[in-house]
């Protein structure tokens, strides 16, 4: 499955929800469903800097491929790096420097989060690229 497709299928499993209250415990349900990083890999050099909770996010490549874990110590940030995950996971570092992220827009994710939290969105898809930069350069 492409990131485009990925998007476009986030898209649709948020279709079905009418208001943002029933979007809101879906990203709590994705957040329940991401794993817990063991203690080892919630290190200072793991948590992204900018948002308002902790996430830490752990980075490996194998084969080409990026695969990210993260966690947080907040359910909704949980699940938003949750939808993040599933989109860029198992990608080449190429292909996530040059996706652009369209789902958040079309949920109407960035309009509904506090101005801390969508700080928090941005910088979490920041370093996600950060990531992509930095093993493409080893």
């Amino acid at each position: 499955m492409t990131i485009e497709q990925k998007q476009q299928q986030i898209i649709e499993e948020f279709a079905i929800f009418d208001d943002w209250m029933d979007k809101y415990e879906y990203i709590i349900e994705l957040g329940k469903n991401v794993p817990t990083l063991s203690a080892e890999l919630k290190t200072p050099e793991r948590i992204i800097e900018g948002c308002q909770s902790n996430v830490w996010l752990a980075t490996k490549v194998e084969d080409g491929k990026m695969y990210f874990s993260a966690d947080s110590d907040a359910i909704i940030t949980k699940g938003i790096i949750g939808l993040l995950i599933e989109v860029f996971n198992q990608e080449s570092p190429e292909a996530i420097l040059q996706t652009e992220l369209f789902f958040i827009n079309e949920i109407g994710l960035a309009e509904h989060l506090s101005p801390t939290r969508a700080n928090g969105l941005l910088s979490m898809v920041k370093r996600i690229k950060t990531e992509a930069l930095k093993s493409l350069s080893k």
